[in-house]
């Protein structure tokens, strides 16, 4: 009786339902299965523009910044002086910090080489000439952050723990330290250039026009 006719019309007609029922839930599946990556994706890109959004509104506040990065490089010996340990990833660090300062006060472009740069004669020294850094100021301090920020979470792991005789690491690093600042010292003056703007003649009202046609950011309200 279950192959009557009337029972095979209802399956021939229900069967087209059934099958676009099936494939409509089989594409949904795909949309779940697809959905997972490019969400997180899409969290990771929020998370990023957050960052470099907060990073952009940090570039004109410098002292707060690197009041910061004090802060957390004491955090940074605190946590090495309560362990007594990780000897070997804060001399890495300190390496890391000087090896970004030298770029700091060295210039972009070399002053040994053919390149137009810094004036090497009097003739040269009379056009302004503003240096530049091969190291930006706001890119040293992101990078001396980052770094401490990374030796911090190495300090949670036992296997950087090599144990060594830290006053060796410290002794080398103050010998490595007067070497490098000596060789730097002795390229700033023989190319006669400083890299430190403090103690500079700052003139007043530098870059404000008071003039008839005065405005702009920098103009003075009336």
């Amino acid at each position: 009786q279950w192959l009557a006719p009337q029972h095979i019309a209802f399956s021939i007609q229900i069967n087209p339902t059934l099958r676009q029922l099936i494939s409509t839930m089989m594409e949904g599946t795909d949309d779940d299965i697809g959905g997972g990556p490019s969400s997180f994706e899409q969290q990771s890109s929020n998370l990023k523009r957050a960052i470099q959004y907060w990073l952009d509104k940090s570039t004109i506040h410098v002292y707060p910044r690197w009041a910061g990065f004090v802060a957390v490089l004491g955090i940074f010996f605190l946590r090495i002086y309560m362990v007594q340990g990780y000897f070997i990833v804060a001399y890495g660090l300190g390496i890391f910090l000087l090896n970004n300062f030298i770029a700091f006060l060295s210039p972009l472009e070399d002053p040994q080489e053919d390149t137009p740069g810094l004036p090497t004669t009097n003739k040269e020294a009379k056009e302004f000439r503003p240096f530049s850094r091969k190291l930006p100021e706001f890119k040293f301090w992101l990078a001396c952050t980052r770094g401490v920020l990374t030796c911090i979470v190495m300090t949670f792991f036992s296997v950087f723990d090599v144990p060594v005789f830290w006053p060796i690491l410290l002794m080398y690093f103050f010998i490595l330290f007067f070497m490098t600042m000596k060789r730097q010292i002795t390229h700033m003056f023989k190319h006669r250039y400083v890299p430190i703007s403090f103690g500079k003649t700052k003139y007043k009202d530098a870059g404000i026009e008071n003039g008839v046609y005065g405005g702009g950011a920098g103009s003075k309200s009336r």
